[in-house]
């Protein structure tokens, strides 16, 4: 889809198999430096390397018969000529495979929204609601966990290197209604990848923007609307319970994180 990933609570797999998932978006994850929900990525070419593999998503049975499908069309052999030069395996092998595809996610970036503008000093950029939102978004705490370029934690070089995660307990409180309601505590998170106790329900902070357009929300697309998972979060991470004022205050906020989506035409497949 448009917003990077497929509208969808869970996805659906190659071979019809549903993953355990919400899919986050593509938009952006360049940006990153630790890759799923639960950090199992170590970079864009280790989580590329996870779904070709992953049973659930693209089911691929091994390195070998992905590259033998890539190699069998003369169209791309030439264009991996063209991209790479040949090693002891030639250029079309599975590392360039893997390499080719995160040389274009890392082209996905959406830019220039009404935030960035504002930030660049076109205040009128922004509503009066939406810099209302923005204060309270940063007075909540919100801005702790969701802060620099993608909002979701320091960019690579800076606090953390490529494979090293900025993660957030998720709930932070727990107890609340909605806990029942939208399974927040049954999938326990990044413990299921260290087995560490206090990887508990520990997830990855995800980037806000494009949050407007990119729901269903969470790591089990369990929210619909934008609206609810501000109210979720703001109860189980803060424990404030929001009136509507200031939940459609920081919604109007968070409206303006959309950036401009660079078309992408679909491509004619090498013969």
């Amino acid at each position: 889809m448009a917003d990077g990933g497929d509208g969808r609570a869970l996805s659906v797999g190659a071979t019809g198999k549903t993953t355990k998932r919400n899919a986050l978006t593509l938009w952006n994850a360049g940006y990153n430096t630790i890759f799923f929900w639960d950090g199992a990525g170590l970079s864009i070419e280790h989580a590329i390397q996870s779904h070709i593999l992953d049973e659930t998503i693209l089911a691929m049975p091994s390195k070998e018969v992905t590259t033998q499908r890539i190699e069998a069309i003369e169209g791309y052999r030439a264009g991996f000529k063209k991209a790479f030069v040949s090693g002891s395996s030639g250029a079309l092998n599975y590392d360039n495979i893997v390499n080719a595809l995160a040389a274009y996610i890392r082209t996905l970036k959406t830019q220039d929204s009404a935030f960035d503008q504002y930030l660049r000093g076109n205040k009128d950029m922004l509503s009066k609601q939406a810099q209302r939102g923005f204060e309270q978004f940063i007075e909540l705490g919100c801005a702790s966990c969701h802060f620099w370029v993608n909002m979701a934690g320091p960019v690579p070089g800076l606090a953390f290197e490529e494979g090293e995660g900025f993660y957030e307990l998720f709930p932070n409180h727990t107890g609340s209604k909605y806990d029942a309601i939208y399974g927040l505590t049954d999938d326990i998170g990044r413990f299921q990848v260290t087995g560490e106790e206090t990887d508990k329900l520990m997830w990855r902070v995800s980037t806000l923007r494009n949050i407007a357009v990119t729901g269903p929300y969470f790591h089990n697309g369990s929210v619909d609307t934008l609206d609810e998972a501000i109210r979720v979060m703001a109860k189980v991470q803060l424990r404030q319970q929001l009136d509507d004022n200031i939940v459609n205050d920081i919604a109007a906020f968070l409206n303006t994180l959309t950036g401009d989506f660079p078309q992408q035409s679909m491509p004619r497949l090498p013969q």
